[in-house]
């Protein structure tokens, strides 16, 4: 659970330190008073982008810092380890995140730097956050797939990727197939062209390196004369009176001295010995190399010419040998493929046809999955709708095979596949008994969908562990018994998973374990938001507020004390 957050700097909150607990949490206040921005906030711990236009005015970065308490058995310490991360499953979690004024972001896990995906990846095993449109997605039929693999993932998931393998290979395959097949006459022109090129290039003989040894050659050929001479001089300088023949003198008159200072001189006269044998050393060196050095015009002038061959080449082929040589090999296999096209078409148009029978039997087998998830997947979201005030309403996941007149031929249907199968979702409801089912986007109510997402999320929080649990304004578009319904909801995810909820609803706020008032106040000129944990007295006022508008009565206070009350029934008898 999120034990502890922090938040310094970021829109109009300038510094807010909260601590939670387990169970039920609301987040009232004012519209306007920054209630979204504490759930931005744990948006941004948990991978969402930020930008520095979220950065408190006159202020240079803003920081957040979350600490959560997780079970030693939860899924995202294996995230952790499987990151590289340093955490010791048990202890609290850590998370840090900076935007500075330049909109760059920094991360931190346990004070060891991640990057974004990092983060996101850590971040969607600890929040699942629901913001206040996100319910809009069920108006959107493209995306009720991706709902229902999601609630499947355990059996849908290992067919899917099954799929996915094989359609991989069909799409790598097809597109080469596709390729050949719209090979123009221009292209079997080139064939003329490549050949030339690879008789040119392979007449050339090149070996990779073999331009920059060459150059070396023609450095030292080109300067062979003054290196001889140089050479030698500096032989004759040390074979000279002033080189080893001084030194050799000097020795021996050193070893005159140590005959009456053993002791004193010897490391002196040890130390000029080295350096005579060494200079020694070097002259033979010196010797060796002025009798190896090449003065051969004729040399010099095959390894120019040599040079003028590759430059040649380079100009048409490539930057260097290596370049040159890696383009012979593309035009090579050019070459074979136009060479054999006819063979190699049908040979790719047998492999093409096997590769999408195999695709479309996992497609299939995908399908069936889907058809056994959809059907538990839409009992569940009537029994939960049956917590909702709806009842009576009837859901069906409809699955079709997408049609596609040009498609590949299935059991008689042309069908197109993708990336996810050739499955098309469709969410359809009859809100009243009698009424056929037609499509969610198209007659369910803002409320409906409120309450339909609401269940979505519960029949989820059984499934994927996640520890947090953020509805933002989920009770939008519903009144009376609905809200209510909604708020014991949220009470019964409570025992499951930490829950947090933006509310304006007091029915949904009195139900709460904690509460936390969220308004703006004035101090110094600066607007800012404060947050506070309410105890007693103070949901009293806050909820006399949410019941009475602008003015809190007598009658208001005493609505709220005894909705407290009633609600405290209620969550004994859930």
């Amino acid at each position: 659970m999120l034990v502890h957050l922090s938040i310094r700097n970021l829109a109009v909150v300038e510094a807010v330190d909260v601590t939670f607990d387990r169970g039920f949490h609301v987040l009232t206040g004012e519209t306007g008073a920054g209630k979204s921005i504490i759930i931005d906030a744990l948006g941004l711990l948990s991978g969402g982008r930020g930008s520095a236009e979220l950065i408190r005015y006159g202020c240079d970065k803003a920081e957040m810092e979350a600490a959560f308490a997780l079970a030693k058995h939860h899924p995202v310490w294996s995230v952790l380890e499987k990151l590289g991360i340093a955490a010791e499953a048990g202890e609290d979690l850590i998370i840090r995140r900076e935007i500075n004024a330049q909109g760059k972001s920094s991360a931190r896990i346990n004070g060891q730097l991640v990057n974004l995906s990092m983060l996101r990846e850590v971040g969607e095993g600890l929040i699942n956050l629901h913001g206040q449109h996100e319910h809009q997605t069920l108006l959107y039929p493209d995306r009720h797939l991706q709902l229902l693999d999601a609630f499947g993932s355990e059996e849908i998931a290992p067919a899917k990727a099954k799929y996915q393998k094989a359609y991989a290979e069909f799409v790598r395959v097809d597109k080469e197939w596709s390729e050949l097949r719209s090979t123009s006459q221009q292209a079997l022109q080139m064939l003329d062209l490549y050949r030339f090129q690879l008789e040119e290039i392979a007449a050339a003989a090149l070996k990779p390196g073999e331009d920059e040894l060459l150059l070396e050659e023609k450095v030292k050929l080109s300067h062979s004369e003054k290196m001889m001479e140089s050479i030698s001089g500096a032989y004759d300088v040390l074979y000279g009176p002033q080189g080893l023949d001084a030194i050799a003198k000097a020795v021996s008159r050193l070893e005159d001295v140590a005959s009456y200072d053993p002791k004193g001189i010897a490391p002196l006269l040890e130390q000029l010995k080295s350096a005579y044998y060494q200079l020694e050393d070097a002259s033979f060196g010196l010797r060796d190399y002025r009798d190896n050095i090449e003065f051969n015009p004729v040399r010099l002038e095959e390894v120019e010419e040599r040079l003028d061959t590759i430059s040649s080449l380079r100009r048409k082929y490539g930057d260097d040998v290596h370049g040159i040589l890696q383009y012979y090999e593309q035009i090579s296999r050019d070459t074979d493929m136009l060479e054999n096209k006819d063979e190699r078409l049908e040979k790719l148009s047998v492999q093409r046809e096997q590769l999408l029978q195999t695709a479309l039997e996992k497609a299939a087998h995908l399908s069936s999955v889907r058809h056994r998830k959809a059907r538990e997947l839409a009992r569940q979201i009537e029994g939960e709708l049956q917590d909702l005030q709806m009842g009576r309403t009837s859901i069906q996941v409809k699955l079709e095979f997408t049609a596609d007149p040009q498609g590949a031929e299935w059991n008689g249907t042309r069908v197109r596949l993708g990336k996810h199968g050739m499955d098309h979702a469709e969410f359809l409801i009859s809100p009243n008994p009698g009424e056929p089912l037609r499509s969610l986007s198209k007659i369910a109510s803002g409320g409906e969908l409120s309450r339909i997402m609401l269940a979505l999320k519960s029949i989820f929080a059984r499934h994927d562990e996640v520890p947090v649990l953020i509805f933002d304004e989920v009770d939008t578009g519903v009144s009376g018994r609905a809200a209510q319904s909604i708020a014991e909801k949220l009470y019964r995810l409570s025992n499951t998973c930490q829950v947090f909820s933006i509310t304006h609803l007091p029915q949904v706020a009195c139900m709460a374990d904690q509460q936390y008032l969220i308004e703006k106040v004035v101090a110094d000129g600066r607007t800012m938001t404060k947050v506070e944990h309410l105890g007693e007295s103070g949901r009293i006022n806050e909820l006399a507020r949410m019941l009475g508008g602008v003015e809190i009565t007598d009658r208001t206070r005493h609505h709220a004390q005894e909705m407290l009350k009633l609600a405290e029934a209620q969550k004994g008898a859930i």
